[in-house]
Order: structure tokens, then C-alpha cells, then sequence
């Protein structure tokens, strides 16, 4: 299977308007109301393209379920993934937290785009994740 394609029957699919070309397999984000534009990495990506799409048309997005994506490195099977440059995605990294200090800290609850299903080890391996939008 390649990048946007997905074996999940239960999958949940839903369609936005095209700001841009949209490149199947990419993580995507809402840009402006109903529409949506390829991630540029560390965004509150909302799924994955399933097709190529060309600006202003219809682009089908998968945004709860199995789907194949490319992994811009080393991953952990189980780990919170988040969107990537390059139509990639990465693993989503805790964020340290100082609960008895005064330091300051941003928390990105919606950043997480899904689960990592399998472990990759380099830069455009393949893998399924979980998307949990």
C-alpha cells in the first residue's frame, strides 16, 4: 500500500475544499474555514489526503482511522505521531514539565495526529497509523 491509502472499513472520511494542491498520503490542515492546505510540519493537523487534489476541488480527508503515511524518521510503534514537513509525519515528543517549579510551558493536546501502529527506523519509511481526530 502506498502513503493515503488505507485497509480500514470503519474509516471516517470527510471532504474540504483544496487551498492549495493537495499531494495523497499528505497530513493536512484546516487554512481557512472548510478548506485545507498540506501541513508544513508542527500544526494542528486534522487528518490525511486520500487523493491528489488540485486547488478549489473537493479533497477527500481521512480523519479517524487506519491510513499508510511516511515517516520522516525513527518512530515507536504505539507512539503519539504529529505532522512533519516534507508530507511526512514524526513522533510526537512529551514535553518535559516542571510541576513544582515556576516555569512556564505550552501544552499541544491537539497537535497529536494520531498512533504509530509499527516502528520505522529512517527518513521515508512507510508505516500505518491510527488517526484519532
Amino acid at each position: 500500500m502506498a502513503a493515503g491509502e488505507t485497509d480500514d472499513p470503519n474509516a471516517v472520511m470527510e471532504s474540504f475544499e483544496a487551498e492549495a494542491a493537495i499531494t495523497k498520503g499528505a497530513p493536512v490542515y484546516l487554512s481557512s474555514d472548510g478548506k485545507i492546505s498540506e501541513s508544513p510540519g508542527g500544526d494542528e493537523a486534522i487528518g490525511i489526503a486520500v487523493k491528489d487534489t488540485a486547488l478549489g476541488n473537493p479533497c477527500p480527508v481521512l480523519t479517524r482511522g487506519r491510513v499508510k503515511v511516511v515517516a520522516n524518521g525513527a518512530i515507536t510503534r504505539g507512539k503519539a505521531v504529529c505532522s512533519a514537513a516534507g508530507r511526512k509525519v514524526t513522533q510526537f515528543v512529551d514535553q518535559a514539565v516542571n510541576e513544582g517549579g515556576s516555569a512556564t510551558y505550552t501544552i499541544y493536546y491537539n497537535r497529536k495526529l494520531g498512533t504509530a501502529l509499527q516502528t520505522t527506523v529512517a527518513d521515508g519509511d512507510l508505516l500505518f497509523i491510527n488517526v484519532e481526530k
